[in-house]
């Protein structure tokens, strides 16, 4: 009896697949190029031969995660206090400066 997968086509954005070789210090290159854009190498090859032009991030990736959580954090506190504010509470203007300059530490961590 034959299986029902056994017809089935895989879902693919793309319909062709396009296979070449390259030397071992050809892809230690391109390895290492995609490593700095934190892309993998096929999506890396697949970029540059589209002709596009790709930017390294200005910041890193640990970095990037902790201005991640920065900003988390500050969209909770400025969620405690917007909730504070709709239920008929007042918000005291040192807590929102606090927000601001905390905001204002992260922009200057991206600038």
């Amino acid at each position: 009896m034959a299986s029902s997968f056994s017809n089935k086509k895989p879902n693919r954005k793309e319909s062709r697949q396009i296979n070449f070789r390259v030397s071992e210090q050809d892809y230690l290159k391109l390895s290492q190029s995609a490593k700095t854009l934190n892309m993998s190498v096929p999506a890396f090859v697949k970029k540059k031969a589209q002709g596009a032009r790709i930017i390294a991030p200005k910041i890193g990736a640990k970095d990037a995660q902790e201005i991640t959580r920065q900003l988390a954090k500050i969209g909770s506190n400025l969620n405690q206090l917007a909730k504070h504010a709709n239920q008929g509470g007042t918000v005291h203007a040192p807590a929102l400066q606090e927000l601001q300059s905390e905001v204002a530490k992260i922009w200057q961590q991206l600038t």
